[in-house]
């Protein structure tokens, strides 16, 4: 039982050592196409992107690329709608079956008007007739209907094709139906790609596998298979580690059963 004993703990201190001792392989992307920070550009299939990040969370650290480039822009006004235009509201009116142009009525700002006419009462008055406005002059108040009180509002026309000057910018009526307009123009585009650790990543036509060393630094390889291999190699060592420590336990309760067997008396 003592010759047995001493086995079963020779082997587990055997294999405990070999687990305190090794050292379990990392993954280290050897020579990667980029090793960046923060700030810093890259070139991939000749399109520029940009390390917009590099931040550490609760799911590890990641990364964010921004490329901006040079696309058609558009929106859309729906019929009837109020848009800003020219540092006013305007609204967007189209008639007709088949409409090749759209007007933008000026949406006057009545209580404005009304506000600066120190003559004029701040408010309208409804009357059974229609809507008026109280204006006093020399202590006399007369009702002024509002159609007469206030401007006729401007009205702007615009056809496919025709440019107008908007936010800005020079754009252009790329279509008119009875719903709606649509403008365009050319305008810069935000695309923005995010990057977690030891994942692969698509940038531009080109396969990438991330890396993060630290939680500043990017590495980018397009060895995928080299990076798999490590992470087989990973997964053997804990498969070798985990059989040790079943070794180790084994060992440890065969050695128990052996002295409390030893006790055990005999019957004859």
């Amino acid at each position: 039982m003592a010759v047995y004993a001493a086995l079963f703990i020779l082997i587990a201190g055997a294999a405990g050592v070999l687990t305190a001792t090794a050292e379990s392989p990392e993954i280290a992307l050897e020579n990667p196409d980029f090793e960046v920070s923060e700030g810093d550009q890259l070139d991939v299939d000749g399109e520029t992107y940009t390390v917009a990040g590099i931040s550490e969370g609760d799911d590890g650290v990641t990364g964010t690329l921004e490329q901006e480039e040079e696309t058609e822009l558009s929106e859309t006004w729906a019929n009837e709608s109020t848009v800003e235009f020219e540092d006013g509201e305007w609204r967007v009116e189209i008639t007709g079956e088949e409409p090749t142009e759209f007007t933008l009525v000026e949406v006057l700002d009545r209580q404005a008007i009304l506000e600066n006419d120190d003559s004029a009462d701040n408010e309208t008055v409804e009357r059974d007739d229609g809507e008026y406005v109280a204006v006093t002059e020399d202590g006399e108040t007369t009702l002024v209907p509002v159609d007469e009180y206030f401007p006729t509002p401007e009205e702007q026309t615009y056809a496919t094709g025709d440019s107008i000057e908007y936010d800005g910018q020079t754009v252009t009526v790329d279509e008119v139906t009875t719903d709606q307009a649509v403008i365009v123009w050319q305008g810069t585009q935000t695309t923005t790609i995010e990057v977690a650790q030891e994942t692969t990543v698509t940038i531009g036509q080109t396969e990438f596998i991330a890396h993060f060393p630290d939680a500043s630094t990017m590495t980018l390889s397009t060895d995928v298979a080299g990076y798999e291999a490590q992470v087989a190699e990973i997964d053997r060592f804990d498969q070798y580690n985990s059989g040790l420590t079943r070794v180790i336990v084994l060992a440890f309760l065969s050695t128990v059963l052996l002295a409390a067997a030893a006790f055990v008396p005999s019957r004859y």
